[in-house]
């Protein structure tokens, strides 16, 4: 099995979690599945999908540990006046 196949199953249970509202385990998720497309774009010596990668990755670690110490100032619940 490929690094992509199972990057791919990673995305596809991401997805599912976010489905379900479980968004901290579906942000574990995806990061496992960025963890073997850098592994599948570094086998191939793609040096700039490597970096692009491993920038997203990053960008999206940050989110998680931004959203888990409760810093983000969004919420997903509209209020009447936002509308």
């Amino acid at each position: 099995m490929s690094f992509a196949i199972i990057g791919g199953l990673f995305l596809n249970v991401g997805a599912y979690f976010t489905f379900k509202g479980k968004i901290y385990e579906a942000v574990i998720a995806y990061l496992f599945a960025d963890a073997c497309w850098i592994a599948m774009a570094y086998e191939r010596e793609d040096f700039w999908g490597t970096v692009s990668i491993v920038v997203g990755v990053t960008f999206g670690f940050l989110a998680f540990l931004k959203m888990r110490r409760g810093d983000m100032k969004k919420t997903l619940n509209r209020d009447v006046d936002d509308i």
